[in-house]
């Protein structure tokens, strides 16, 4: 069950206080998600829902992600998890989120993802043939993973994790608590769309001056 209160927060920043068994985002294994960037004891926790095929993706992927990453995540203040929202059921987003998976059975998701995203929206089974020859993919393990669609289940369930938090377009980012879950008094913060990175920093820099009081 799913417990949830929307207020809005100037244009952009929505609250959301759901009510998760366990957090989705916090480890509950010695294994780590290959699809995080990040300290896991991060006191906060980041996810992006985005599509490979998504122009706005693309734009926060080269102008907001970069100050993140140096601001936040590399500082040990926040944890970003990446998840699969492909906007049609079938076709090259679909087929690119597959490719960054299949990588990632190899050690290799981040090289990937970061290589499909420098395409700017050129994808294609080429594309993912020649970035899988450049990381230093075995080709053939990775061509049977992606026709074999053992990847397929997991990135529609990523799709409606988002739809559950409302989203329903990308890119759609939520902001929470790393090792709690949201509540009423605290709600998780969504900002659904490619923001200028001010916005994200507004965020979380108010929640971990909260953590410090």
């Amino acid at each position: 069950m799913i417990k949830r209160s929307v207020a809005w927060i100037g244009s952009a920043a929505v609250l959301l206080s759901v009510m998760w068994l366990q957090p989705l985002w916090a480890a509950d294994s010695n294994e780590k998600d290959i699809r995080t960037r990040g300290e896991e004891s991060a006191p906060l926790t980041l996810i992006e829902y985005s599509d490979f095929t998504c122009g706005y993706c693309l734009k926060f992927f080269k102008e907001t992600w970069p100050q993140i990453q140096a601001r936040y995540v590399e500082t040990g203040k926040v944890k970003f998890l990446y998840r699969d929202y492909p906007r049609a059921d079938q076709g090259p987003g679909v087929d690119a989120a597959t490719a960054a998976r299949c990588a990632g059975d190899q050690g290799k998701y981040w090289a990937m993802h970061d290589r499909l995203f420098a395409e700017g929206g050129r994808l294609g089974k080429t594309v993912y043939l020649s970035h899988a020859a450049a990381i230093g993919l075995d080709q053939t393990a990775f061509q049977t993973c992606v026709k074999d669609g053992r990847h397929t289940q997991s990135i529609f369930e990523d799709r409606e994790e988002a739809n559950r938090w409302g989203f329903h377009g990308t890119p759609g980012f939520i902001l929470v608590r790393t090792h709690t879950a949201p509540t009423e008094k605290e709600p998780a913060v969504a900002i659904p769309g490619a923001f200028p990175f001010e916005m994200f920093a507004q965020e979380i820099d108010r929640l971990l001056a909260s953590a410090g009081r």
